[in-house]
């Protein structure tokens, strides 16, 4: 595929904020999320003097018009191109979001819209969605739980399966919880206490597992960074030491039986992870698709949450993924709060066999995810 035009233009992302989108040869579309709860370690999202466009239009076009790209690899040679222009380490001249927009603007070039053909023409397995069904934190402006996600994570027997479950405990969440509202990410409002909220749901899994002979599990993205400050984990009733953030965590692992717990402590606390005691315990702003600190946590979690504007760069989010998965850490791709109709992700968790993927359960954004992994699944029984 040889790039031809490469045009840039400014959209609103779920949340109302200005994004770039991306067109390549006048077809092929990327675009960028933003997100809410963003660890310190990552790139900008945007320039911090904004978006760009003279940048795309001029520059990187001209830059660029002419070159041609075949394989995944090719994208060094894109990023390095770029990387001359801004040499920072957070991107702080052009933005996270402009690299990776071109970047999944010209896989869809380069693979005719199907991605996940184009990095893996055998991938026949689809992620498990970690459908975020409750939530609040910075996710939420105004009063409601201090956990940011309270996640499900069903166990069906194919993606439409864990699809319809989601979806169907979500509704049910709806008519029991009666909510004040939903979130960035879809997420049902609620200002109700962490375990009245993990009750309701321990019922409501229990009764779709009876009806459907689906299990589902459940899981907390706790965002505990954005509960810390001065050595405390500040809840409604009170404030938390370290060691009792920890003790409250494992409480409630196994009071409820969590499968799956994300960064439950402070985004530097390391060593504080390990003492965890969960089948998944995940890092995000701990990480922050950095691979340098994927290696500093090693052995401190088990899995970790890929968000490639977290980096920046889709050749240094495949080093993430990589690495996990030589180490036995496993990648969670996921969606941002501030999203985009861009349903790249969904591409990547199969053409980079990732076994889970984060999504939200409602809203036109979460579901352009949803729906393509569902197209997929259908593309990948045709061929068996």
């Amino acid at each position: 595929m040889k790039i031809k035009k490469i045009k840039g233009r400014v959209i609103l992302n779920s949340r109302g904020e200005k994004t770039i989108e991306i067109t390549v040869n006048k077809r092929f579309i990327g675009s960028a999320p933003i997100g809410a709860s963003v660890g310190k370690h990552e790139v900008y999202p945007l320039s911090k003097k904004g978006i760009h466009l003279s940048f795309v239009n001029r520059t990187l076009h001209k830059a660029l018009k002419g070159f041609r790209f075949e394989i995944f690899d090719d994208l060094n040679e894109i990023e390095n191109t770029i990387f001359k222009y801004d040499n920072t380490e957070k991107l702080e001249k052009v933005g996270g979001n402009v690299v990776l927009a071109l970047e999944y603007a010209l896989l869809r070039a380069a693979s005719n819209n199907d991605v996940w053909k184009f990095l893996d023409p055998k991938a026949d397995n689809l992620p498990i969605p970690l459908g975020n069904c409750i939530g609040g934190g910075k996710h939420y402006r105004g009063e409601s739980t201090e956990v940011q996600e309270f996640l499900l994570i069903p166990h069906g027997d194919s993606f439409k399966d864990n699809a319809f479950a989601n979806h169907y405990i979500y509704k049910q969440v709806e008519k029991q919880l009666k909510p004040i509202g939903r979130n960035d990410e879809g997420a049902w409002i609620t200002t109700l206490d962490v375990t009245t909220v993990l009750d309701l749901l321990k019922n409501l899994t229990e009764e779709f597992f009876e009806n459907f002979d689906i299990f589902v599990g459940v899981g907390l993205d706790v965002a505990a960074s954005s509960l810390h400050s001065g050595g405390f984990y500040f809840y409604k009733k009170g404030r938390l030491r370290r060691e009792h953030q920890i003790k409250f965590i494992n409480t409630l692992v196994s009071r409820y039986g969590l499968e799956y717990v994300e960064d439950p402590l402070d985004e530097e606390d390391f060593e504080g992870f390990s003492k965890i005691k969960c089948e998944m315990v995940c890092g995000d702003d701990l990480i922050c698709t950095n691979l340098d600190r994927l290696k500093k946590a090693d052995k401190n979690i088990n899995s970790v949450i890929i968000k490639p504007n977290q980096i920046g760069s889709l050749i240094k989010t495949k080093q993430v993924v990589d690495w996990a998965k030589l180490n036995n850490i496993t990648p969670v791709i996921s969606h941002r709060s501030g999203e985009t109709k861009d349903s790249i992700i969904a591409d990547l968790a199969v053409g980079w066999n990732i076994s889970f993927i984060k999504l939200g359960i409602f809203g036109k954004e979460r579901l352009t995810k949803i729906n393509r992994l569902k197209y997929i699944e259908d593309e990948i029984k045709k061929n068996q």
